[in-house]
């Protein structure tokens, strides 16, 4: 695998990707404080058929060739976007991740879907959605209703949860600093508990890009925790999507200050329970699935667990596609 940043790829080309198989793409998106921004588009070559566009979360990007290849099997044509100052898309001298208004990516959103949308004319997509990724993919439906056919998230972070001090610190802290300097870090404690679980350094079973998905996360900085804590203020208050939506998660959760075996079959990030009651604010056709001994991320779990919410995620779009 290659190990360093990535360049733009040449304007309006798709050009062998990382991933054997795949192909990716370029989205420009202009400038910003640190310089030119921009996406990157990946598609799945041997793909055909529904499409479906695939968005990571925090200090993630696009890696689950099996997903792809589930996709295939029940019909799909695969995408994933890596998003600005993400992965594929992460230049050297940009805040990893950085954003202080999470409707600025509504750019790469609908630029990748205008893409996806000409080489499947007629078709909606649908979109799959992980962690903070959940929350951009919700609040984009919200935002641009008629545009997709179905929406599946898998663990969003919808509330910030899981930990008391963290959400002291936000409500307190956060958003004088977003107003003062948005840019600046915030001094919080790192954990890898996450990383461990799915890495195949250690008890997972994914070769993942050091840069790109580090062992511990990305720092985080005041605008985006803003940013961040305006999304989960609009899903509180209730959203309207206007298509079916899915939500994957754990059956338990397992927070700790150390690490624990326990962390191997349960979402160690996010409390459940709340993901749950907050994901039937998103609209008026919502269903939760819980699935037992599932990760943080349900798609990277152990192999016969993400094999259940793939049968569970294209069992769903294929039962709307039909109606």
């Amino acid at each position: 695998m290659h190990y360093g940043l990535l360049e733009d790829a040449p304007p309006d080309t798709w050009v062998p990707d990382v991933l054997p198989g795949f192909s990716r793409r370029t989205l420009p998106l202009g400038q910003d404080a640190e310089g030119p921004v921009s996406a990157t588009l990946v598609r799945y070559d041997a793909s055909k058929g529904t499409p479906v566009l695939y968005l990571h979360g925090w200090s993630d990007y696009f890696y689950n060739t099996e997903l792809a290849a589930a996709a295939t099997q029940r019909g799909h044509a695969f995408y994933a976007l890596d998003l600005r100052k993400y992965g594929r898309s992460l230049r050297p001298k940009q805040s990893p991740g950085y954003i202080d208004d999470l409707a600025q990516y509504d750019d790469e959103i609908g630029a990748a879907l205008a893409l996806i949308k000409l080489d499947h004319p007629g078709t909606l997509p649908a979109i799959i959605a992980h962690s903070t990724g959940g929350l951009v993919a919700a609040l984009w439906a919200e935002n641009h209703p008629g545009q997709i056919g179905g929406l599946v998230l898998n663990a969003p972070w919808l509330a910030l949860q899981g930990n008391e001090w963290l959400r002291g610190f936000a409500s307190t802290v956060a958003d004088p600093i977003w107003r003062s300097a948005p840019e600046r870090k915030l001094i919080l404690p790192k954990f890898d508990f996450f990383y461990r679980s799915i890495s195949a350094n250690e008890h997972g079973e994914w070769v993942l890009h050091p840069l790109w998905r580090p062992r511990y996360s990305f720092d985080i900085q005041g605008g985006w925790l803003a940013a961040i804590l305006a999304g989960h203020t609009r899903v509180r208050q209730g959203l309207h999507i206007d298509v079916p939506v899915l939500t994957l998660t754990s059956t338990k959760s397992h927070f700790s200050t150390k690490y624990s075996t326990k962390m191997q079959h349960a979402d160690s990030v996010l409390d459940v329970q709340a993901t749950a009651h907050r994901a039937v604010q998103l609209g008026n056709r919502v269903m939760v699935h819980k699935i037992p001994n599932a990760l943080h991320d349900v798609y990277a779990s152990p192999k016969p667990i993400r094999n259940e919410a793939f049968d569970a995620t294209f069992a769903w779009l294929d039962y709307f596609n039909d109606l």
